[in-house]
């Protein structure tokens, strides 16, 4: 009798070690691949505004501008404004607002001071701060209590002229 025992299972052998082919300092890192976002649906629509209400352009309370102001928009002065202003939309002088030169436009109103003429506006609103030193010609004229002009008003009529009158006193 024996006292060992055939081992008659193979042993595995040993896999020889990888070596790549190139010094390898630190491990590659494989970032995952986002995934695109689906398409957004188109922003709403804005409401329908009109256009004289959507552009309006602001001369600041601290600012001072010498020039010419011409356009489609709106404009608010509530700094000083030295300068005629031809504008299809609005004209609004804030409280403490100056502006010196004629002005065409086709709503005005006065809070500030206006040194100068308003020509062939539809509407002019004269407030209680407003003080104006010129002509004013509208088809409408509002004047509140406490305001100062000094000028001329003409107002009424279908072009802002109002009606005519003649050497001898009467309506033409």
């Amino acid at each position: 009798m024996s006292l060992w025992k055939e081992n008659t299972v193979a042993k595995p052998t040993p896999e020889p070690a990888y070596t790549p082919a190139f010094d390898v300092k630190e491990p590659v890192r494989v970032e995952p691949v986002p995934k695109p976002e689906p398409p957004r649906a188109a922003p709403a629509p804005m409401p329908a505004v009109p256009a004289a209400a959507r552009k309006e352009s602001l001369i600041a309370a601290d600012l001072t501008i010498e020039g010419k102001i011409e356009g489609g928009g709106s404009v608010r002065i509530a700094g000083k404004f030295k300068g005629d202003v031809n504008v299809q939309g609005d004209l609004t002088i804030e409280a403490g607002a100056k502006l010196t030169g004629s002005v065409r436009a086709d709503k005005v109103v006065i809070s500030g001071e206006l040194e100068g003429n308003v020509l062939g506006a539809s509407s002019i609103d004269l407030q209680q701060t407003g003080v104006v030193i010129g002509d004013l010609k509208a088809r409408s004229l509002a004047v509140a209590a406490g305001a100062t002009m000094r000028g001329k008003a003409e107002f009424g009529g279908e072009d802002g002229n109002g009606p005519r009158m003649t050497e001898s006193g009467t309506r033409q």
